[in-house]
C-alpha cells in the first residue's frame, strides 16, 4: 500500500514564503513524474509545478518565478517552495506521483494541505 503524506501548510502573510513536502511511503520500485496541484474554494484543481524523474520542471503560468518544485529521489520527497505569496495562493494543495508499485504504473494522491494567505 503506497501513501503520500504531505506537510508544511499554513497561514502566510501576503509577501510571505512556505515550503510544502510531500514524502511517498510503501512498496515502491521506481518513481516517475511528481507534482504539485491547488484546489481552491469552488475552483477545479489545476496543475502548480511538475517534475520528471529527470529533473525537468513545467509551471502554471501564475507562479513561475515565484514557486520552485523539487525532488530528492533518496528520500521518495517532493517539495514546493513558495515565495512572494499572494492572496489568490490560498488553495488546499495536494501532491500527486506517478510511480510503480506493486499494483504496477499508477498515479496516487497525497491528503491535501491547506494554504491560506491574509494578513
Amino acid at each position: 500500500q503506497v501513501q503520500l503524506v504531505e506537510s508544511g501548510g499554513g497561514l502566510v502573510q501576503p509577501g510571505g514564503s512556505l515550503r510544502l513536502s510531500c514524502r511517498a511511503s510503501g512498496i515502491i520500485f521506481s518513481i516517475n513524474r511528481m507534482g504539485w496541484y491547488r484546489q481552491a474554494p469552488g475552483k477545479q484543481r489545476d496543475l502548480v509545478a511538475g517534475i520528471s524523474s529527470g529533473g525537468i520542471t513545467t509551471y502554471a503560468a501564475s507562479v513561475k518565478g515565484r514557486f520552485t518544485i523539487s525532488r530528492d529521489n533518496a528520500k521518495d520527497t517532493v517539495y514546493l517552495q513558495m515565495n512572494s505569496l499572494k492572496s489568490e495562493d490560498t488553495a488546499v494543495y495536494y501532491c500527486n506521483v506517478d510511480l510503480y508499485g506493486v499494483g504496477g504504473l499508477r498515479d496516487y494522491w497525497g491528503q491535501g494541505t491547506q494554504v491560506t494567505v491574509s494578513s
